[in-house]
């Protein structure tokens, strides 16, 4: 089971929104030298709504290719079509991925019942570790703890990431799904209180920024220690909030341009960060000491 922290990659692009593979590689070992413990790579921090299915396919390739076996890699493979799905996570584990993170179909609206089959559809056609996405709030779809527990049966599901921020679903899901399926929060501002509930950890935007800390604030969360985990959250508390000032990835790109890892590229329809927000994610970073 992988545990901890797992950051949500931003796609680098340059100016005209191509792809950089430069930074990407720059990024990926920025992560292992600051003690990530596995990365995403094309979820939605990476912006995976704009990549073509070739250029997100070998966004992929690159990560598994630039961590070099030294951190997990888990692509992200998620689709409202199962047929995109299934050949997106066949062609991740083809490219080498450790594991898959399926976000639940968006727009179409599924029930309960559709979201089962359309997991089972998947869990049946690749053998790879899949992780359940769940986020009603870009979605319109809220997969239910018993769903996930009903998922959580099958041969390749090993986890769920959970983002509604409702901290009660920690224990329903491990009640439902049991002790070895790994329950990870995708929601930063409420990752210390839903690892001290018995969370596997988090798929983290903050950890984009602050990895060494968001790292060690999690593995004291999973260990018990609140004390240690309270402090670092801390220093950490207002990234949690100005990086999501406005729609995710637009924040935490700007702020990984001001720390010279990456340059000024995103895609439309996201557009770049407003200037009447630089001074907030700027204190933010001061506060974490990712920049001074």
């Amino acid at each position: 089971m992988i545990q901890g922290s797992i950051v949500a990659l931003v796609t680098p692009m340059d100016g005209s929104g191509a792809v950089d593979k430069e930074s990407l590689q720059r990024l990926v070992r920025f992560h292992i030298e600051q003690g990530t413990d596995a990365l995403v790579a094309v979820g939605t921090t990476g912006e995976s709504a704009t990549l073509d299915e070739e250029e997100h396919c070998d966004v992929i390739k690159a990560v598994v290719d630039y961590a070099e076996g030294k951190i997990p890699v888990i692509a992200g493979t998620g689709s409202n079509s199962t047929k995109e799905a299934i050949n997106l996570t066949r062609r991740a584990q083809q490219a080498g991925a450790d594991a898959c993170l399926i976000v639940t179909p968006y727009y179409n609206k599924p029930t309960q019942e559709g979201l089962f089959l359309h997991y089972q559809a998947i869990n049946d056609a690749v053998a790879i570790p899949q992780i359940l996405y769940n986020v009603p709030g870009r979605t319109a779809c809220d997969m239910l703890p018993e769903t996930v527990g009903r998922l959580a049966k099958l041969s390749n599901i090993v986890g769920v990431k959970e983002a509604t921020g409702d901290l009660s679903r920690v224990q329903k899901i491990r009640e439902l799904a049991g002790e070895d399926f790994a329950i990870y929060t995708g929601d930063d501002a409420t990752s210390l209180e839903f690892c001290l509930l018995g969370g596997n950890g988090t798929i983290t935007v903050t950890g984009n920024v602050a990895p060494k800390l968001v790292h060690e604030m999690i593995m004291a969360a999973i260990a018990g220690d609140n004390e240690t985990a309270t402090a670092i959250d801390e220093k950490l508390s207002a990234l949690h909030k100005q990086l999501f000032i406005q729609a995710n990835p637009i924040p935490v790109k700007w702020a990984l341009t001001e720390m010279g890892l990456m340059a000024k590229g995103i895609r439309l329809p996201l557009t770049w960060l407003t200037e009447d927000c630089f001074d907030q994610v700027r204190a933010a970073m001061r506060q974490a000491g990712a920049i001074t």
